[in-house]
């Protein structure tokens, strides 16, 4: 198929680019079209409809063109962009950060559903996000929690300078701190609630990921080391020693690793109950949570 050039209007350039993401099995290929045309050309959904008998300019179509070449070699969209929505909060993204996917949106529904289960929706919070990365879970448990504070911890510092825009765009930076460590090692206690997404990918299968992931997502916010496994074995003894008692740890994991990260929360003095594994919508455990127990 052709590139695009001046002279088409929006609506034969969206379909000419889903067209072009279709033949190449891309799996949203309208989304994407449409999506690229919109970013490309800033025009929401209403302008996209709106304007779509206008003309593309020659700058317009050479960078409409750009962005679906990019698309074409495997650059997710979210990546063009720039930005991602989770848990409806728009997000900015970074060369440093994962991409915020579906799937983690289950440690935030595990999370509030202890917490509603608890009583403690509108208490004031003590919270830890370890691995924060954009700030993704943190944000979206803040944006639930009104009385709740939380800490970020992220070994990148660029990856904590995006987090800490997030929070402040979205007006939540004054419930908001970021640390640079790795994991918990440089908080201290008491917390209410631990999440993380920690890295889970065993080293071995990094190279069978998707393009989108494999070549675009920050390697070292993939790869778990042999088994997949390391990261859990350094933050759940952390989250151990600085929740409170009562207090939960929620971490997604990886495909089969559920029954692995239990036991290494049992290991840890930590106490696993009926609602502490949820899974996605594909049906895979995909957040697994325990209590420190009362005294």
């Amino acid at each position: 198929m052709t590139g695009l050039v001046a002279g088409v209007t929006i609506d034969a350039a969206r379909r000419t680019l889903a067209a072009r993401f279709s033949a190449a099995g891309l799996d949203s290929p309208d989304l994407d079209g449409r999506l690229l045309v919109g970013h490309a050309l800033q025009l929401d959904l209403t302008g996209l409809v709106t304007q779509g008998s206008r003309l593309l300019s020659p700058a317009e179509a050479q960078h409409l063109e750009t962005l679906a070449s990019r698309r074409l070699a495997g650059e997710p969209v979210a990546r063009i962009l720039g930005a991602r929505e989770f848990w409806g909060l728009p997000l900015q993204l970074s060369a440093d950060t994962l991409v915020p996917r579906p799937d983690t949106e289950t440690v935030v529904e595990l999370a509030l559903e202890h917490l509603s289960a608890a009583g403690d929706l509108k208490r004031r919070l003590r919270i830890a996000d370890l691995g924060t990365g954009s700030g993704a879970i943190l944000l979206a448990l803040l944006s639930e929690l009104p009385q709740a504070h939380g800490i970020g911890t992220d070994i990148s510092i660029a990856a904590l300078r995006t987090a800490r825009d997030n929070a402040r765009a979205l007006g939540l930076g004054a419930r908001a701190g970021f640390v640079a460590c790795s994991y918990a090692s440089a908080l201290a206690a008491p917390f209410d609630l631990i999440v993380s997404n920690p890295p889970y990918i065993p080293s071995s299968e990094i190279g069978d990921l998707a393009i989108d992931v494999r070549d675009h997502d920050p390697l070292r916010a993939l790869d778990g080391g042999r088994d997949g496994l390391d990261a859990y074995r350094a933050l759940i003894p952390q989250a151990a020693n600085l929740l409170q008692p009562g207090g939960a740890v929620i971490v997604e994991v990886g495909l089969g690793q559920s029954g692995d990260v239990v036991t290494l929360m049992t290991e840890a003095g930590l106490v696993t109950e009926s609602w502490a594994i949820r899974a996605d919508l594909a049906g895979i455990p995909r957040a697994v949570g325990a209590l420190k127990k009362l005294r």
